[in-house]
């Protein structure tokens, strides 16, 4: 149900951003705003500010940006509707429901929270029991200490077939709702109904509020399923949701550290180790919704599978169903087991150290997903090669990203150019330094710090940009040479040229003067063009940039700006060079609205940050996709 907007605005009037923000993040008061550290980066320098009266927060750091809702869903891992829940039951409001029929199933869902955790004491209780001996032996041969059965509130199921439920009927609960919270089955056959879980180590199931929905059994006698879990219940939905979750979130919070593991006993291990940061699904393979709560947490989760034929297998689905899901900013890594391990194995074998220096070096999904494809193959042939290019490619085409899709497919070019080079001389020879043919640095990336674009700079001997002009960059001057020394150039990027912010006036006279000639259909003439500057007070500026743009000196720097050079290869190139300039202009841009937005937080300069914002992730997936092309 979607939750109505003016509840929204209520709830936000009556949460204090700086009382919920203060809980986490120590605030100072600097006039009308707050100030702190940061929580969703590490700093040393507070660069996060709290705006009560506009009700926003904004990091100067690392952009993060929100009000109430958005800080609670990024600091606790909820979704919207559980974070819309929590702050209105703290506003003491109700969150509205829209029908008779939803309200009636709210209810039922309240009934069902209260029977199930009257079966975890239940069964908590015949753990402690005479009926539970066997399952306590079990316990101590696991090396569960007294302390963590209690922490997590293991019990046991009896043997009988109907024990819990005579026991519950008693206490006044229906048999329908045990039937519906999956305590109990109901034959098909129309015969009495039968306890579910029986002979079996009980493993509550919680929500993320700590709520117990469900339940894991682990069989202690001959039966055909060594776990069993609870079914699908209108509280339970077992791809939503990771055992231990609840528990681990601060943990993990804290340490910027999740670890996925298979199942109940690796979690418990691992807790009981002195590591409290991890999870598990719940019987299948991690989903959609699974993943995307892992990136709520922290920036960069753990998987772990055991270290067998069948831990690998879930490894390498876990891989493939991340590729769609995968968005800038969310990585994940992969522990690799020794052969045979188990985490709850390894740290009772050899401790937690064992376990955290492998967690210390875990490989990041992109090296996972290129073993997944070189490992146990013959590459020795071209075709052989070229087949694994193509699944590359394959596994590249998955991610629905396109900035991160670019990334992972220039990291696997780089991989198959060092994996099947055939010396490093003659790579070398291709790209010395590290550049194209083109003079692009092609390892470069937004934030890489190494030069973008034109990469070898314009010594200063050549003349080219002094004087007036020094100011201009080598990517202006770049572009306007490549439009006078391809006369076509100009028609196949005409919108572009006229989007072109340049920042030297001769520059900018000479591309006005390109423009009319090309909507005038008067044919681009060198001669012409210095003509058109002999009546103005630039004539001499224009005319000497003009013989450098057109001269050696830039045409030996770059193939773009060459006469020779073919026209499908200067439009490529010179589209190229646009978009990251453009880039660079709407980083310039975004900058300068931050700075603004810090000085005065008003809803105008919020929103032009934002759309700035959104304006750069544009523009860098538009680079980052071009170039790939």
């Amino acid at each position: 149900m979607a939750i109505p907007e003016h509840f929204l605005a209520e709830l936000r009037s009556r949460v204090g951003l700086v009382e919920l923000v203060g809980r986490r993040v120590k605030l100072t008061r600097r006039g009308r705003e707050h100030t702190g550290l940061c929580p969703f980066h590490n700093e040393k320098t507070p660069s996060f500010t709290v705006n009560e009266d506009k009700g926003f927060y904004h990091c100067f750091g690392c952009s993060a940006h929100g009000g109430a809702i958005d800080f609670v869903i990024n600091t606790e891992g909820l979704s919207f509707p559980e974070a819309v829940e929590r702050l209105a039951g703290e506003a003491g409001m109700e969150v509205p429901q829209s029908a008779p029929r939803d309200r009636e199933a709210e209810e039922r869902r309240k009934n069902l929270y209260d029977v199930m955790q009257i079966a975890a004491d239940w069964f908590e209780g015949q753990l402690a029991g005479l009926a539970g001996d066997g399952a306590r032996q079990y316990i101590e041969g696991r090396g569960l200490e007294a302390a963590t059965v209690k922490r997590f509130h293991l019990g046991y199921a009896p043997v009988r077939r109907d024990l819990m439920k005579q026991t519950l009927l008693a206490r006044g609960l229906e048999e329908a709702q045990l039937i519906e919270a999956g305590l109990l089955i109901a034959p098909e056959d129309g015969g009495d109904s039968y306890d579910r879980f029986r002979n079996r180590l009980m493993f509550p199931i919680t929500d993320a509020r700590d709520r117990v929905v469900a339940f894991g059994g682990r069989a202690l006698g001959e039966q055909r399923a060594k776990y069993l879990n609870s079914p699908e219940t209108p509280i339970f939905h077992k791809g939503d949701l990771l055992y231990n979750l609840a528990n681990a979130r601060q943990p993990a919070r804290d340490d910027d550290t999740l670890v996925v593991v298979e199942g109940y006993m690796d979690v418990i291990a691992l807790d009981q180790a002195g590591l409290p940061f991890a999870v598990a699904p719940l019987g299948t393979a991690l989903t959609e919704n699974q993943m995307a709560g892992l990136w709520r947490l922290v920036a960069e989760p753990a998987l772990c599978f055991d270290g067998d034929a069948a831990g690998q297998r879930a490894a390498h689905r876990a891989a493939e169903r991340a590729l769609p899901l995968l968005q800038p900013g969310h990585p994940l890594k992969f522990i690799a087991l020794p052969a045979g391990e188990d985490p709850d194995s390894l740290v009772r074998a050899k401790g937690t150290a064992a376990f955290t220096d492998l967690l210390a070096a875990a490989v990041p999904l992109s090296e996972t997903l290129w073993r997944m494809q070189v490992e146990g193959k013959n590459l020795e042939t071209p075709e052989q090669r070229a087949g694994l290019r193509k699944d590359l490619r394959a596994v590249v085409g998955e991610i629905a990203d396109g900035t991160v899709r670019t990334y992972y497919g220039d990291h696997f070019k780089d991989r198959l150019e060092k994996a099947f080079a055939p010396s490093q001389g003659r790579r070398q020879s291709r790209a010395e330094g590290g550049f194209n043919r083109a003079g692009y640095n092609r390892n470069w990336r937004p934030g890489s710090g190494r030069r973008p674009l034109y990469a070898p700079p314009i010594p200063a001997h050549r003349g080219l940009g002094q004087g007036r002009d020094a100011d201009t960059s080598s990517r202006e001057r770049l572009l306007i040479a490549a439009l006078l020394n391809h006369p076509d150039l100009i028609h196949e990027v005409f919108e572009e040229v006229g989007e072109l912010r340049l920042s030297s006036p001769a520059l900018d006279n000479i591309r006005t003067v390109i423009i009319e000639k090309a909507t005038s259909g008067v044919p681009l003439d060198l001669e012409g063009l210095r003509n058109n500057f002999l009546s103005g007070g630039m004539a001499d500026a224009a005319t000497r940039l003009i013989a450098e743009l057109t001269g050696p000196g830039i045409a030996h720097l770059d193939p773009l700006a060459r006469p020779d050079t073919t026209l499908a290869r200067a439009i490529k190139d010179w589209t190229s060079v646009f978009r990251w300039h453009r880039l660079e202009d709407l980083r310039r841009d975004l900058k300068a609205a931050e700075d603004d937005l810090g000085r005065d937080m008003t809803d105008e300069k919020q929103t032009r940050f934002l759309a700035l914002k959104e304006a750069v992730d544009v523009a860098t997936a538009e680079a980052v996709g071009f170039d790939d092309t």
